[in-house]
């Protein structure tokens, strides 16, 4: 018999989930992506080139904007809150 704690999946958009996840969006100001962190099992869809697209879909999965904040002068950071 298996034990259930050997068994790890990786969250899935679709699949329940417990307890709050971090996203941290990276963009350039003209719309390019560059980066995505996020808490270990964050539900997220694969990000696109297109930054807008990319925030577009973190917020239909139910992703709130914390904050935005400009951390270079080309680069700005999402932070969003399920």
């Amino acid at each position: 018999m298996r034990n259930l704690r050997e068994i790890q999946t990786q969250p899935i958009i679709g699949q329940a989930w417990t307890g709050r996840h971090v996203v941290l969006l990276h963009c350039t100001y003209n719309n390019q992506f560059i980066n995505l962190y996020k808490s270990f099992h964050a539900p997220i869809e694969p990000p696109r080139h297109n930054c807008a697209e990319t925030l577009s879909q973190l917020l239909s999965i139910g992703y709130h904007i914390h904050a935005i904040t400009a951390i270079s002068a080309n680069e700005i950071q999402y932070f969003l809150v399920l």
